[in-house]
């Protein structure tokens, strides 16, 4: 482990590499516990030394951007954490091309798009998370998706190699792509916009913002929408219908202004998120026969 540990520190350099790191502070949730190994790489070429070293030691690794969609359990997670995030997060606009490295935020990637009077990155100025965890979930909000405007993709291969995939080759569809499956991270993506008015681009983002301030707890730590849609379905008005609006284990509360969200109202444990799942889960397939399945990624030691 100390070998390991050394081989790590060399590479990555202290801002690259933390130990026993709280899970918490790198979820939008603000629950979870320790990751044994911490990971911010500076660049693709860190990320592959970093990967390769974890490989020789059989420790296993987990990719993730922003943690907005993700429950992290109480104990933590075994092994690496890579965050791709804050340190690979350029952004360059070119015409109507908009180029962003996987740790950018889709909200500061919409910010320069409006700044250069390109539109269709409206519907993503509000989602909290990174380019990556937008492709490889195929986020979307008010009518708008990453498939929309998505042109290709830079990722890193199980065997450690950069390629670039077209986005028709990405099987985009409701939440979904190919990456988790086919083992890629993505480092990057490449965007095709139209020319619009700066005007209408930033009055169109501010309606948007002002929508999500009336219908989401937004001044709560939540991971968004807790459970995918069911076909004929609204998760939310399920959750509420069955009876469970403001419903609350411990420090975790099905919200009072959207019952789609599950929210920390402040000392939730992680459990105490999973326990409330589990029992909305219960609820509305006992109530109305629809099993509600989660949309946040839940991950670590049970």
């Amino acid at each position: 482990m100390e070998k390991l540990i050394q081989e790590l520190q060399v590479r990555l350099g202290e801002e690259g590499l933390k130990l026993q790191e709280m899970m918490r502070e790198h979820t939008t949730f603000r629950v979870g516990g320790p990751a044994e190994f911490f990971i911010q790489p500076k660049d693709a070429e860190e990320l592959k030394d970093a990967i390769g070293i974890l490989r020789k030691y059989d420790v296993p690794v987990m990719v993730i951007g922003n943690g907005s969609n993700l429950l992290v359990r109480d104990k933590g997670i075994r092994g690496a954490v890579i965050q791709i995030y804050s340190r690979m997060a350029d952004v360059v606009v070119d015409g109507d091309i908009i180029e962003a490295k996987g740790g950018a935020l889709l909200s500061a990637v919409a910010a320069k798009a409006a700044d250069a009077s390109l539109t269709g990155l409206e519907f993503a100025s509000g989602i909290p998370g990174s380019i990556g965890g937008a492709v490889v979930m195929n986020a979307g909000a008010y009518g708008g998706e990453m498939k929309d405007v998505l042109v290709s993709v830079d990722v890193l291969t199980k065997d450690l190699e950069i390629k670039t995939i077209p986005a028709e080759e990405l099987d985009l569809g409701y939440r979904h792509s190919i990456v988790p499956e086919a083992g890629y991270i993505v480092l990057g993506a490449k965007m095709k916009l139209t020319k619009g008015d700066e005007s209408a681009i930033r009055g169109r983002m501010a309606e948007l913002a002002e929508q999500r301030r009336e219908k989401q707890p937004l001044q709560y730590p939540s991971a968004g929408s807790t459970f995918k849609r069911p076909v004929g379905y609204f998760a939310g008005k399920l959750v509420q219908d069955a009876g469970l609006k403001g419903k609350t284990i411990g420090g975790a509360q099905v919200s009072e202004k959207h019952s789609g969200f599950l929210i920390n109202i402040g000392g939730a444990t992680a459990q105490d998120i999973l326990d409330l799942i589990a029992f909305c889960q219960k609820e509305v397939k006992d109530q109305f026969g629809v099993t509600l399945e989660t949309e946040v990624k839940i991950v670590g030691e049970e």
